[in-house]
């Protein structure tokens, strides 16, 4: 017991949130280099001859040079084992995000010193705070002309309402920009006589009258409220530049906490219990698509993990063998023997295990708080070429079941024309792109009207009675359950109105395919 609450202390697990463009991807290589995982740091907007992404593994991520689905990356630093989740950072993807923070400890919040905070970040940041996910805050790009520093602290207060302490204080912006000071004081940067020479005497005695007026006007760092997620330490840096970035990682792990209690539906679980236990965040279709594998990202909550081990599935009660178990480093991965609180697994499956499955090796239990989310976009898939109906079955369940797309049929064409439902409309796109690449597959996506999806329960439900041609229809799941899409808010609340028996429901647990045949 002593060892497993020792390797538990020393995780680290946590994601990066941010609006597109603030630099996330950049920061995630910066981190991945200091941590001694990569030898050369990409960046985004490189040319296609310079480095590959670490953390931007698919094929279409590094084609546009945005980050669409969640990479895991772990690696050593300080005596800690550091578990990073490098989100989506367009909006169109969040939900991937969502999913992914429900495995996070902590979080960094990634802050464009140009723009401030952004909607995404906004969106993100209030995800955090519900789950009360500690948030350390970093504000990027300060070696471009940007805003005051004292003006970004004051809108992440005002806007995001949570009270802020600069752990340092930038040392000039954009060309005069040359470090970071501590504010505990031993890095000798403001004695530093070159510093003054290049930020001349009046932007020098500015600085010194903003440290100054630090120490009276910041609130003071309180690790109870730190942990809460009802305060955030701030840092500045450049992630492009490299400036800031180590003393920033040399804090972060100090500062994040380690694996703690988890809830379940029957009570908490602590994360040095001698029972295994964890649960499935992702999964994730073809990361080598030379095998077509499929792989389940598991969050370990508590005890030890050795490879080979029984554990029950507590959906369906039967026992599940974790024999082919891999950790990553983006798309790479390595053959991993044990695990505790805190890694992530990426487990085999031929089918098996969907998102929000919980894994234990004692008495059966179900965790809490892997969000579902309900489409708000929908189109029809056509088929160009009759003779690949398998492939593109084959394509969209697979796709379905990672959480890129939902899966829907009409109640008479079935496997005919699917109905694909999404919550950002980008998302269409990139699975279009992915069935052609990794299914040879190509189709055409015509819109629809519909804006609401939502399941039906309760008798009598006749689905024909909701059919308006162009603004409600009756469809099917993958697990053939009804549910009903509306072209508007008063349609759905029409409905909901007039049909006090029946309960709509906005998300489900995910299926699982059936073989279809068109009526």
């Amino acid at each position: 017991m002593t060892n497993l609450k020792a390797e538990v202390s020393k995780r680290r697990t946590f994601a990066i949130i941010s609006h597109p463009d603030a630099g996330k991807t950049t920061l995630t290589e910066k981190l991945l280099l200091h941590g001694g995982a990569v030898h050369l740091a990409g960046a985004t907007k490189r040319s296609s001859k310079g480095r590959r992404m670490t953390s931007d593994w698919m094929e279409v991520e590094r084609q546009r040079g945005i980050s669409i689905t969640t990479s895991v990356l772990q690696f050593e630093y300080a005596g800690c084992r550091v578990n990073l989740l490098d989100t989506p950072g367009h909006d169109d993807f969040s939900e991937d995000t969502y999913r992914t923070l429900a495995a996070a400890d902590s979080a960094v919040m990634l802050i464009d010193s140009v723009k401030g905070v952004e909607p995404q970040t906004i969106k993100l940041f209030q995800v955090c705070r519900m789950r009360g996910i500690p948030i350390i805050t970093l504000i990027n790009k300060m070696d471009r002309p940007g805003r005051p520093a004292l003006e970004l602290l004051d809108e992440i207060e005002r806007i995001l309402g949570i009270p802020c302490t600069p752990v340092n204080w930038p040392v000039g912006s954009g060309s005069t920009f040359v470090g970071v000071h501590d504010r505990a004081g031993g890095d000798g940067l403001l004695d530093d006589p070159d510093v003054r020479a290049t930020l001349g005497p009046r932007a020098f005695a500015e600085l010194q009258e903003e440290i100054a007026l630090l120490d009276g006007a910041t609130h003071p760092f309180d690790g109870a409220r730190f942990l809460a997620g009802q305060i955030s330490p701030v840092f500045f840096g450049s992630a492009m530049t490299n400036v800031g970035i180590q003393s920033f990682l040399d804090r972060f792990v100090d500062l994040a906490p380690p694996p703690g209690d988890r809830k379940t539906k029957a009570g908490v679980v602590s994360a040095d219990s001698s029972e295994f236990s964890g649960f499935v965040f992702k999964i994730q279709a073809n990361m080598d698509p030379r095998h077509r594998d499929r792989i389940a990202f598991v969050r370990i909550c508590s005890g030890k993990f050795t490879r080979g081990m029984e554990v029950q599935h507590a959906r369906t009660g039967r026992p599940f063998t974790l024999s082919r178990t891999v950790q990553f480093l983006g798309q790479e991965r390595t053959q991993v023997d044990e695990g505790y609180a805190g890694d992530i697994l990426g487990v085999w499956d031929g089918g098996a295990l969907r998102i929000g499955d919980t894994l234990v090796s004692g008495p059966a239990f179900e965790f809490e708080g892997v969000p579902r989310f309900s489409p708000e976009h929908f189109v029809v898939a056509t088929l160009r070429d009759p003779m690949k109906r398998k492939q593109l079955k084959i394509g969209l369940e697979q796709l379905s079941e990672e959480g890129a797309v939902q899966l829907f049929y009409d109640r008479l064409r079935l496997s005919r024309d699917p109905i694909l439902g999404a919550v950002g409309a980008l998302q269409f796109e990139i699975i279009q792109h992915r069935l052609q690449a990794e299914y040879g597959v190509s189709v055409g996506l015509s819109p629809l009207p519909y804006k609401h999806a939502r399941w039906v329960t309760g008798t009598p439900f006749d689905p024909n009675r909701f059919e308006r041609p162009g603004r409600i229809t009756a469809v099917l799941d993958v697990e053939d359950r009804p549910l009903i899409l509306f072209d508007s808010d008063w349609a759905l609340q029409d409905a909901i109105a007039t049909n006090p028996s029946l309960t709509f429901t906005a998300a489900v647990q995910p299926g699982r395919g059936k073989s279809r045949v068109a009526a």
